[in-house]
């Protein structure tokens, strides 16, 4: 875990007056705990949702249930609705949105332990990117963590 990522996203937000919320599935808030221990990160960090059961992504975040059916929780099309739904719900510019396979347990063989889907949407437009992962659980939680704050800093340099 790079504690680094948040301090740096931080001020990356703040500089750019720009606010964050966040949709966590496999990571199960992992990330949202990260942004705030950072002092200060409610000035950019509105807020973010763990929906970890598929009810919870439809219920909270607006996922459509023939996304899950078409292409399950762990997919490029349940993330970007996640994210959008996060913005929807908290009224911020940009979110961040995970959903995987974490483990021990779970896998497929199309999407075995590790894989994980992040989206980050923007004004800009939306983007995300599949994972694989190689850690135990917890490692897996962290490594996805990390590659969102990536992501999201990535973002705010351009």
């Amino acid at each position: 875990m790079n504690q680094n990522l948040e301090v740096h996203a931080g001020a990356l937000l703040r500089q750019r007056k720009l606010s964050l919320a966040s949709a966590e599935s496999c990571t199960g808030g992992l990330i949202a705990d990260r942004i705030t221990n950072i002092a200060g990160s409610s000035e950019y960090f509105l807020g973010g949702f763990v929906a970890y059961a598929n009810e919870s992504k439809v219920a909270s975040l607006g996922v459509k249930q023939a996304t899950l059916l078409a292409h399950g929780a762990v997919s490029r099309e349940t993330v970007l609705e996640m994210a959008h739904g996060a913005i929807r719900a908290f009224g911020a510019q940009l979110a961040l949105a995970v959903s995987g396979i974490a483990g021990p347990s779970g896998g497929l063989a199309d999407k075995p332990v590790g894989t994980v889907w992040i989206a980050l949407v923007t004004p800009d437009g939306e983007s995300a990117q599949v994972f694989h992962f190689d850690k135990d659980r917890r490692g897996n939680k962290e490594e996805s963590a990390d590659a969102a704050l990536k992501m999201l800093i990535e973002y705010l340099k351009k």
